[in-house]
């Protein structure tokens, strides 16, 4: 029977066997989770007392400002900016007898490098990639859909390889890593030939040969070094 907590896990997997131009299921969860997060956070969450002070102690990072800023609700984001900047300026900039023994640079530095959507994101989604090696184990169904994954990223691909190794059987592992070695080295295979394919139709001698599956490989070899993250402000 399915759990709650399995959902989104099966129907990003579901979608991604569907379909394969919507690559990997780890990122549609990761997407999924950010635009949640973001939304409410730019919504009612905003003024939710124990949230402003977690945004305030934290900040974001500059990728998370750039999206909550393309949400074109510049008045959320100013509030949310009002508070963080004032209730940090005594800590950043102390004065006085408070100013003694302190590092000053210290609260500078953690304000550059907190980020609460990411901290946030990153609680489910580190549980979505254990349920995926959970289902894997429990259910023969999820098996199926995996090994009809187009891809996974390459950095979700070893994030799922270093929590298998550690929360897996050890009797289902070898099996689970044939499997998800087979799937990413195949589609490995397949996309450095249409790189190469890309490459060489700029070479005259192959002006008139068809593009065959090239057009867009420099794309998907981003999308698959990379991932494929941060796209809720896409249409």
């Amino acid at each position: 029977m399915e759990k709650i907590y399995t959902i989104p896990v099966n129907e990003a997997f579901d979608a991604s066997a569907a379909d394969k131009s919507c690559g990997c299921p780890f990122c549609t969860l990761y997407n999924g989770l950010e635009k949640k997060e973001t939304d409410a956070i730019l919504g009612a969450a905003m003024m939710e007392p124990d949230i402003r002070i977690e945004t305030n102690k934290k900040g974001f990072c500059r990728t998370h400002y750039d999206l909550m800023f393309g949400y074109k609700n510049r008045l959320g984001l100013a509030l949310i900016l009002e508070s963080h900047l004032g209730e940090n300026r005594a800590a950043a900039f102390p004065k006085g007898l408070s100013a003694l023994g302190k590092d000053k640079v210290a609260h500078l530095a953690g304000m550059a490098d907190g980020c609460y959507l990411c901290d946030k994101i990153e609680y489910h989604f580190s549980r979505m990639l254990d349920t995926a090696v959970l289902l894997y184990g429990e259910d023969v169904k999820f098996r199926e859909k995996f090994a009809a994954q187009p891809y996974f990223c390459l950095p979700h691909y070893t994030r799922m390889m270093r929590y298998a190794k550690v929360k897996m059987a050890k009797k289902l592992y070898p099996d689970f890593e044939k499997a998800a070695t087979a799937l990413e080295e195949g589609y490995y295979a397949e996309l450095k030939e249409d790189v190469s394919w890309f490459c060489k139709k700029f070479d005259y001698r192959y002006e008139d040969e068809p593009w065959k599956n090239s057009k867009d490989a420099v794309e998907r070899a981003i999308r698959f070094l990379e991932g494929d993250l941060h796209k809720l402000n896409e249409k």
